[in-house]
């Protein structure tokens, strides 16, 4: 988020949980990305703040709802207050439940797949409209054909990004395996280790596509615990989220911390990873 739109945020989101008569004296950013994460004390509420045009937000709360109907590992929104997406000052504002996190230990491969697998099992009983993952890749080859928003990104690179992107797209589509409901970026980053086990957020980039394109995200020993994984179908996912996750670093916009250096380092990760596997036909 913009720096001059944090305080702002913060404040739509202190003020919204106000209203719903929960005690906020403190807001303490948890993170920030394209939505501010926020931990309200001391009612100990986790505040989700994006601009009023994220749209998202509405998918989100009624996903996530679903998912821990059907007894998914998914965080829960807030119980003290409606469900739903509050608007204030030029934000949605969405109050989820707060999970003090566990002993700090790593989670096993084992426990991250039986997680993703449950997590997969209930999304497959959903029916609901949402992107398929082929779109995100579009998103990415337009960036990388837009100089003007990658200016920074010398011809060579543009070539390699724009020929994994469009080669991987097309050979992953050409496979016509099963495809369902996604989360569509279970890393890490988007899974907490709380008293109640592994739990899933950040449900606003859930798509459709091969659950090779999820297992992409993970750490690559999670998909050895998988059942039933197309191995050959994930090298080339893991390859494509790479090149997908480079293009935004090199975006003019992007405001991930060092983010220039993840993306030279990105492009190198590219380039050795097309060599093992031997896949000269994706430049």
């Amino acid at each position: 988020m913009q720096a001059s739109e944090v305080s702002r945020a913060v404040a739509a989101a202190m003020s919204t949980a106000s209203s719903l008569d929960l005690t906020v004296d403190d807001a303490i950013v948890l993170h920030d990305s394209n939505r501010l994460t926020l931990r309200l004390l001391p009612c100990d509420v986790l505040a989700q703040v994006a601009p009023v045009a994220h749209q998202v937000a509405q998918f989100e709360v009624e996903l996530a709802q679903r998912l821990a109907e059907s007894g998914c590992p998914v965080a829960a929104l807030e119980p003290r207050v409606e469900p739903r997406v509050y608007e204030r000052d030029g934000f949605v504002v969405t109050l989820w439940t707060y999970y003090e996190p566990v002993s700090r230990r790593e989670v096993s491969p084992a426990d991250y797949a039986k997680a993703l697998e449950r997590l997969h099992a209930g999304m497959r009983k959903l029916d609901v409209p949402t992107p398929h993952f082929t779109d995100r890749v579009e998103q990415a080859q337009r960036l990388v054909a837009d100089r003007d928003h990658t200016p920074a990104l010398a011809d060579a690179d543009r070539e390699l990004l724009g020929d994994t992107l469009r080669s991987l797209r097309r050979a992953i589509g050409e496979r016509g395996g099963a495809e369902q409901l996604l989360h569509g970026e279970p890393h890490p980053g988007n899974v907490l280790t709380t008293k109640d086990g592994l739990l899933f957020v950040d449900l606003e980039t859930c798509c459709r596509g091969p659950v090779e394109f999820d297992l992409a995200h993970a750490p690559d020993e999670v998909g050895d615990h998988y059942p039933g994984v197309d191995q050959d179908l994930l090298r080339e996912c893991r390859i494509l989220t790479l090149a997908m996750v480079t293009t935004w670093r090199w975006d003019r916009g992007d405001q991930l911390p060092d983010g220039r250096r993840l993306g030279t380092e990105g492009l190198g990760r590219i380039r050795a990873a097309l060599d093992h596997q031997g896949l000269d036909s994706y430049r």
